[in-house]
């Protein structure tokens, strides 16, 4: 069975009417958010987690989000993934994932709350201990990164996120070669989501894992967000803003390479080395 990726919603943002002040003065204008929904994610018919997103490449979110809570490792580990129908009509916000035969899923380490949000990420994990045994870390050569190259990224992220330059209120995942090439960008209302998505995008495109790839994100790091990275085999981990103590911690500990606060020439090395 071929397993293909959905196209991002055309509706991810929508307009919305509100009150305008400016030097005092009140206008009622039109503006746009982005579109926030629940989207529950089953496995076998039992459900897993409901993680508020921005609609749109939902099977990447999913196999994205699988793979780095390792349930799956590979393509051939996922036989479909299906939006379940309530009567006559597909549910949007409801997918499962039809697992081949042999794949065992350990419900007990994956013990999370039903609900997660948007922005929690590690909320509801059983054991901080069970997502590192899931994590492995990096073989002793890591990527060269060149900080010449780091330094032009956050350009070309803002460059390509329509719905922030629409919402400015989106996250952004953007994928990089070591030569600073744009490979894929998702965003997404959950920073973890948007991970998730461009995770989502090499599995289906079979490029995993991405042992020599750039992430570069549009916010802080988490813990989550460098154990998501990991199970991707991405080695380097870049952002605009700041990285959380944990997150330094587990890049040192897993030989990943974490920078924040990009800004032009000037960054913060937390992790690992750059070249010049």
């Amino acid at each position: 069975m071929v397993l293909r990726s959905t196209p991002a919603a055309a509706f991810a943002t929508r307009s919305v009417e509100l009150t305008r002040w400016a030097e005092r003065e009140a206008t009622v204008v039109e503006d746009r958010v982005a579109v926030e929904e629940p989207l529950e994610i089953r496995v076998q018919g039992h459900s897993l987690a409901v993680v508020m997103r921005t609609p749109g490449h939902d099977r990447e979110l999913v196999a994205g989000f699988l793979l780095t809570e390792g349930i799956v490792r590979d393509r051939s580990d996922i036989l479909d993934l299906v939006h379940c129908r309530a009567g006559a009509e597909p549910e949007a916000n409801v997918m499962d994932a039809l697992l081949a035969p042999g794949v065992n899923v350990d419900w007990a380490r994956l013990q999370r709350h039903t609900f997660a949000s948007s922005s929690c990420g590690l909320c509801g994990k059983a054991s901080i201990d069970a997502v590192r045994t899931a994590c492995p870390p990096l073989a002793e050569t890591r990527l060269a990164v060149r900080r010449s190259i780091l330094a032009r990224l956050p350009d070309r992220l803002r460059a390509a996120q329509p719905a922030f330059a629409s919402t400015g209120g989106a996250h952004a995942s953007g994928l990089f070669s070591a030569e600073g090439e744009l490979l894929a960008l998702r965003e997404d209302v959950g920073r973890h989501n948007a991970l998730d998505k461009v995770v989502g995008w090499a599995f289906f495109a079979e490029r995993l894992p991405l042992s020599h790839r750039i992430l570069l994100v549009s916010g802080r790091v988490s813990f989550e967000l460098m154990q998501k990275a990991l199970m991707a085999g991405i080695p380097c981990v870049a952002a605009v803003s700041a990285p959380t103590s944990l997150a330094v911690d587990f890049a040192r500990e897993s030989g990943q390479t974490l920078v924040g606060f990009v800004r032009g020439e000037r960054m913060n090395v937390y992790a690992g080395t750059l070249l010049e």
